[in-house]
């Protein structure tokens, strides 16, 4: 198989789950199986299941967890502009508007000092987003929204099976929000879920993913419906079907004993091998800090990003760049705010090959690319 940047670790165990919702089980949609990947969700994190609530896709989940904190007429939420696009998109979706904030360049996560900078009347919330499964300085984060009176809903899509100081990352928190789409830590084909620690968010996010239907989560859980139902806000197609959860509870049972041990291995044989290599550097992370890596970026420095990335696609390393900043894009303003930190470290960022699929091997011989692609150019 080609050198992937990234792809699914799927076998047997997961065909064999699917399969036995297919045959024995019969009922597709959301079910008994959804009830058991988030109550093992749960149990995972250190939670209640009524905390936990599985939904469609992270950027469901996100979208979801806004709206469920906004006040009446939509608000403001700070967020990094160095972000997938679906955090932008699912604060918009929740009727509000996303601040785009600058980042701290050694991390690529949100700099609340700049995120101070842009509050306003109408701010209610802050996105932080655990870039690179990196939860920088969280607890400064949710000291600022303390401070400023503001609700958290955690982008923690990368962070799945990472801690900050000891604590599991969705242990902890307001509302904190995984993806579980395809190459994230764990997987569930798609998906996603919301942590709340306000119970009162939770129904409503629970509601809210089946359209509103009051109770109808619960009711499905059973094997039942809601026959007589009401309904009072606006709601969303945006549950988890048992096909996806019993992929994800397969695939969560494999986090611990394999995938994670393997991401942490490659993404350590990275940083050995390309230690104080002039040209390139790595994000900074905490030690206190356990981080089970999604992406592995480094910077290339001295504006020799494009010319690396070229000369590894020549010999068929793919790279990718995570991610081209969200204020740049024209939906989101196009340019007409600066932020000198994020497009710095955006011209500098590239993402090498990273999944359990790789072997030591493989990252060797990236490496050894990188290396030769900066001697090159250092004798340019």
């Amino acid at each position: 198989m080609a050198l992937r940047l990234s792809r699914s670790i799927v076998g047997k165990a997961e065909a064999n789950a699917v399969n036995r919702v297919l045959l024995e089980d019969g009922y597709l949609g959301m079910g008994n199986e959804a009830r058991l990947f988030e109550e093992e969700l749960a149990a995972f994190l250190g939670v209640s299941a009524e905390q936990v609530i599985v939904v469609n896709s992270g950027t469901a989940a996100l979208h979801l967890a806004v709206e469920a904190v906004a006040p009446a007429g939509g608000g403001e939420v700070l967020v990094p502009s160095l972000t997938f696009v679906a955090s932008f998109q699912a604060i918009a979706a929740a009727g509000c508007t996303p601040v785009a904030c600058d980042c701290l360049r050694q991390t690529g996560t949100l700099d609340t000092k700049d995120a101070e900078k842009r509050l306003s009347s109408r701010t209610f919330a802050v996105m932080p987003v655990d870039y690179a499964s990196n939860p920088w300085q969280l607890d400064e984060i949710y000291d600022f929204a303390a401070r400023k009176g503001l609700r958290v809903v955690e982008d923690a899509a990368h962070a799945f099976g990472c801690r900050s100081r000891g604590r599991k990352i969705g242990s902890f928190g307001d509302l904190v929000c995984f993806s579980f789409d395809g190459i994230k830590n764990i997987t569930s084909g798609e998906g996603g879920c919301v942590v709340s620690f306000d119970s009162d968010a939770a129904r409503r996010i629970s509601d809210a993913r089946l359209l509103s239907v009051e109770g109808d989560a619960q009711k499905r859980f059973a094997g039942g419906r809601s026959w007589d139902p009401d309904v009072r806000r606006q709601g969303w197609r945006y549950h988890m079907s048992n096909i996806m959860a019993a992929l994800g509870r397969v695939q969560l049972g494999r986090l611990e004993p394999e995938f994670a041990p393997a991401r942490r291995a490659l993404a350590a044989r990275y940083r050995e091998n390309l230690a104080e290599l002039a040209g390139l550097s790595f994000l900074r992370t905490s030690p206190d800090d356990f981080i089970v890596p999604h992406i592995q970026p480094v910077r290339i420095l001295n504006g020799l990003k494009d010319s690396v990335r070229q000369f590894l696609a020549e010999r068929d390393i793919p790279t990718g760049v995570h991610y081209k900043p969200n204020h740049l894009l024209t939906y989101f303003g196009g340019g007409a705010v600066s932020l000198p930190e994020t497009e710095q470290l955006y011209g500098e960022l590239m993402t090498l090959p990273l999944h359990p699929g790789l072997s030591g091997e493989d990252v060797d011989s990236v490496c050894e690319a990188v290396r030769d692609a900066l001697a090159g150019e250092s004798r340019r």
